[in-house]
């Protein structure tokens, strides 16, 4: 049984979906990463679906480098969400003036 790649761009574009839906719904700043988290992965789905469905390594290769931006990505916004927490425990992503000098 094999399975068809409509499927798998279909369950790219529902991990989509949800990430962006809990984007816009969420003020919580971690779970807004998350969320960003799996916009990325869903993709990256989508990218590894049509390298192999087209015989082609570039949709890997894109891959590649779209982890190690979400990587760097990661490395940079948890910082700032620490320097956020630290003055102010449950903050919000309205709460990002507290980071002014």
């Amino acid at each position: 049984m094999t399975i068809d790649p409509s499927w798998y761009l279909t369950l790219a574009a529902v991990l989509f979906t949800i990430g962006a839906v809990g984007m816009l719904v969420r003020r919580n700043i971690l779970v807004m990463f998350m969320c960003i988290e799996l916009m990325l992965n869903a993709a990256n789905l989508t990218f590894v679906t049509f390298s192999r469905s087209l015989n082609d390594v570039g949709g890997q290769i894109s891959v590649f480098f779209v982890l190690v931006v979400a990587a760097a990505e990661v490395v940079v916004g948890l910082a700032i969400i620490v320097a956020i927490y630290r003055r102010r425990i449950g903050a919000t992503a309205d709460d990002q003036h507290l980071l002014k000098g």
